[in-house]
C-alpha cells in the first residue's frame, strides 16, 4: 500500500480519492506575450515592436491600456499593455483557460505563487520569480486548436 499526501492530487476515472482535491479536466495555453511598458515609453513601444514584427498596431476598441500587433506562430498573440507611472518594462505572458480555478491549482502544484487577483483573472510568479497570469480565454478558435487537455 502506498500512501499518498493530502497535498497530491490524483485522479482515477476523474473521481478523487477521499480528502483530495477534486480533479477537473481542464484547458490551457500559453496565449499571448505582452510588453509592458510605462506611460512614458508606450508609445515609442508600441511603434518599434510593430516594426520589428512587420504587424500593424490595432488599439483595443474599448480600453486604450492594450494594443495588439496580432497573431503569430499557432495564434500565439503579441500585446502592448501601459503600465503605470514608475513601472519598469518588462515582458509576460498570459496562460488562458477554459477553467481558471482548475488552471491555478495546477500551476500552484507545479511552484506557481498567487500574487494578485486582478478581478476576473489572477497574477503568479512562477519558481524564478517571473510574472505571469492566468486568464479565461480570449482567443476563440486559436484556444479551441490549440489548448492542452489537462486531466
Amino acid at each position: 500500500m502506498v500512501l499518498i499526501p493530502a497535498s497530491v492530487t490524483f485522479c482515477f476515472r476523474l473521481v478523487p480519492l477521499p480528502g483530495r482535491v477534486p480533479c477537473v479536466a481542464h484547458r490551457s495555453r500559453l496565449a499571448v506575450l505582452l510588453i509592458d511598458l510605462p506611460p512614458e515609453l508606450h508609445a515609442r513601444g508600441q511603434q518599434f515592436w510593430s516594426a520589428a514584427t512587420g504587424h500593424p498596431v490595432e488599439p483595443d476598441a474599448i480600453d486604450d491600456v492594450w494594443s495588439s500587433l496580432g497573431s503569430f506562430a499557432d495564434g500565439f498573440h503579441l500585446e502592448v499593455q501601459r503600465t503605470g507611472p514608475g513601472t519598469a518594462p518588462r515582458w509576460h505572458v498570459d496562460i488562458e483557460t477554459d477553467d481558471v480555478p482548475a488552471e491555478m491549482a495546477r500551476l500552484e502544484a507545479l511552484g506557481a505563487v498567487r500574487i494578485a487577483d486582478m478581478g476576473g483573472f489572477w497574477q503568479l510568479k512562477d519558481p524564478a520569480g517571473l510574472l505571469f497570469c492566468v486568464v479565461g480565454v480570449q482567443t476563440g478558435e486559436e484556444f479551441e486548436r490549440h489548448a492542452t487537455t489537462w486531466p
